[in-house]
């Protein structure tokens, strides 16, 4: 018998910056990586199109996203949530 193990989907938090696809949002996420050399922490922007079956997240909204099988050629994340804002 083969044994299955179950991997952990990747959640990236991000802020939506385009919502004029239908059941679609472009969220941006922003994170910092460290150089390796030169040891120097700097941002990385990307772009994710990710899934929004009932178009509830407008832009400016801070959203979560949960990598998911590929809905469509490019979609292949899904908007799990909104970030509270304390």
């Amino acid at each position: 018998m083969k044994e299955e193990t179950k991997t952990s989907k990747k959640k990236f938090q991000g802020i939506v910056v385009s919502d004029a696809m239908a059941k679609t949002r472009i969220v941006e996420v922003t994170r910092l990586t460290k150089h390796k050399r030169y040891h120097k922490y700097y941002k990385v922007t990307k772009r994710f199109p990710a899934h929004d079956e009932a178009g509830e997240y407008k832009k400016g909204d801070e959203v979560v996203i949960e990598e998911v099988r590929p809905i469509s050629k490019t979609k292949r994340w899904k908007v799990t949530g909104k970030v509270l804002k304390k």
